[in-house]
């Protein structure tokens, strides 16, 4: 089956067009076109008539157009196009493709046969050293800036047939799942030359079964006027195909091929005529080498890219170049979880119903601020719920200053949306937020089924941590913790960094076990925040609240500044029943809501 594919400047993917014998297609820009070019605007709305012949294209330039059609730099009105061959439009390439090519070797058998070993080809020596090494410096930019695979041939043929100037043909030849061969890309030196047919035993000896160079001579011109079975298939002397492996699907490599003007000879000494086809050899075994370097290091960035949203760079460090995906299966282990959740989205929802697009930006720009300090202080990112983010230390690699880790996260974020405050008009100037801290037993890891799967954490711990993270609303404090958390940070945390003030045991609604919750707060040195006085002060007063009483608890309170609202929530538990606690009363705080 024929296929067109199409890249261009503004079109960074291939587009693939199926085609089919006896079809009569219209190539333009309009939307309406068989085959629509919308991105390139040098292209007319109906700009050629594409004819579908069983294994060529004919293509006609329909007469109103204004910029013109080019075949191998030529301009053309009409046209016939074989598998493989290229024309251009404005700044699109189109190539045409044969998706079930099967090529067979001209002749059953080459005169010679030769397979290149590893280090081989070492000594060998360049009588054009200058050309070739002028050729490889070019290639890593050449890679790197390809726009896509189909780019890529186009452009490792182009150089190729360059640098090795006895080639009369260069292609990418590569083996689908059926081992046929197929061919995304070639080219010949000189385009009236015709076609172009890879042996299909050459190709299948070097990429599939040997997986090394391997070069096969024919015969010279000489010869063959006297061979009756040398067909026109057959136009090449010698052809040779070095493979680029690429993991399991790197069954690919570049063929190269060519005539014989004298006897042939695989290699010839230095300072003789003639054509060297080692040196040739090496120096394409050279550009595969560079060419699976490059690639390699290329999908190294995109994937350390995509870790990048997950994992700190520490994290990143550790895993290390071969990204050991063993070390992300989901374990058991001590986590702290820290969940950080916009206040009043609900509101902005409402009054942006006119501009969404611009409610979201802001909501990720804010995201965008959590994520960052949880990535600062080594946490990994697990997950978005809204407008809220998941950030949870401890995995991959255990750490006793998770907590501590996590804290100063909390810290960072909070002092970073109380500088927006300060800025009316900043973006985000009218959110707010709150965020939960717990730390205990969880699975974390890459969770989900069999066709999806994300890096997060599960378990009781995400629960409290977005549990307590919903109770900074109704306690008034920006940050709260579990206890498990408060212990580790009032026995290690720098009080230079950071405090912890006790505010009560609660019974969050849908749980079963009380939690004592305590907030954490910036250093004393921070301005606008409580003395550590103040602090000793509130924690006396929340004591007496526990063991019930309450008359002395409010005392206590009235020694606060009123400035701090933690103080508004529980001198409210106390005049509900005038400062005098319950007969029942057991020190627990009971929410009948989230």
């Amino acid at each position: 089956m024929l296929e067109l594919i199409t890249y261009g400047t503004q079109s960074q993917h291939s587009t693939r067009f199926a085609l089919q014998p006896g079809q009569e297609l219209v190539l333009g820009r309009s939307p309406d076109a068989d085959i629509s070019i919308s991105w390139d605007d040098r292209i007319s709305r109906k700009h050629a008539l594409l004819k579908v012949q069983p294994k060529q294209l004919s293509v006609s330039r329909f007469s109103n157009t204004e910029n013109q059609i080019f075949l191998g730099g030529v301009a053309f009105d009409d046209f016939q196009l074989e598998p493989g061959s290229t024309f251009v439009i404005g700044s699109t390439t189109f190539q045409l493709l044969d998706s079930a090519s099967s090529f067979s070797s001209p002749r059953d058998s080459p005169l010679e046969e030769v397979t290149f070993k590893p280090n081989e080809l070492v000594k060998v020596r360049y009588r054009d050293a200058d050309q070739r090494i002028d050729v490889l410096a070019h290639l890593p930019e050449l890679i790197l800036d390809a726009r896509n695979d189909a780019d890529l041939f186009h452009r490792l043929v182009t150089m190729l047939l360059s640098g090795v100037k006895h080639a009369d043909a260069v292609a990418v030849v590569r083996l689908n799942d059926e081992d046929r061969v197929e061919v995304p890309f070639w080219e010949r030196r000189r385009q009236t030359q015709g076609g172009f047919h890879p042996s299909g035993r050459l190709v299948q000896e070097a990429v599939k079964k040997s997986k090394r160079s391997v070069l096969h001579v024919w015969a010279a011109k000489e010869e063959k006027e006297d061979q009756e079975d040398y067909t026109a298939v057959a136009e090449f002397d010698w052809a040779f195909c070095t493979p680029i492996e690429e993991g399991v699907n790197g069954r690919w490599g570049l063929y190269v091929a060519g005539e014989l003007n004298q006897p042939y000879q695989v290699s010839v000494p230095q300072g003789a005529g003639g054509i060297d086809l080692q040196a040739d050899v090496k120096f394409t075994e050279l550009v595969a080498s560079i060419v699976k370097s490059v690639r390699r290091l290329n999908q190294l960035e995109r994937q350390q890219a995509g870790l990048r949203q997950f994992f700190a760079p520490p994290i990143l460090a550790a895993i290390g170049d071969n990204l050991n995906t063993e070390i992300l299966e989901p374990r058991e282990c001590d986590v702290t979880v820290l969940f950080c959740d916009l206040r009043g989205f609900s509101q902005h929802a409402e009054s942006s119903s006119e501009d969404l697009i611009g409610l979201l930006g802001r909501v990720s720009q804010a995201l965008g601020i959590m994520t960052s300090h949880i990535l600062d202080f080594g946490g990994v990112t697990g997950d978005f719920q809204g407008d809220a983010a998941l950030g949870f230390w401890g995995w991959p690699f255990s750490s006793e200053l998770a907590p501590l880790d996590a804290c100063r996260a909390a810290l960072a974020i909070r002092n970073a949306f109380e500088q927006i405050k300060l800025q009316p008009d900043h973006p985000l100037s009218d959110f707010r937020m709150g965020i939960g801290i717990a730390h205990g037993r969880a699975v974390a890891g890459k969770i989900g089924t069999s066709d999806q799967v994300k890096v997060t954490v599960f378990g009781p711990v995400v629960n409290l941590a977005s549990r307590l993270e919903g109770l900074t609303k109704h306690l008034r404090v920006p940050v709260l913790m579990d206890e498990a958390t408060a212990q580790i940070v009032r026995t290690k945390l720098d009080r230079e960094e950071g405090r912890v003030r006790k505010l009560a045991r609660i019974l969050p609604y849908g749980m079963e076990k009380p939690v004592v919750v305590s907030e954490l707060l910036p250093p004393e040195s921070t301005a606008e925040t409580l003395t550590d006085q103040e602090v000793t002060c509130y924690e006396t007063a929340v004591e007496h609240f526990i063991q019930g009483q309450w008359e002395e608890a409010f005392r206590l309170l009235h020694a606060i500044p009123p400035s701090d609202r933690a103080q508004d929530f529980l001198a409210l538990q106390i005049t509900r029943t005038n400062r005098i606690a319950p007969l029942d009363w057991d020190g627990t705080i009971r929410f009948d809501s989230k």
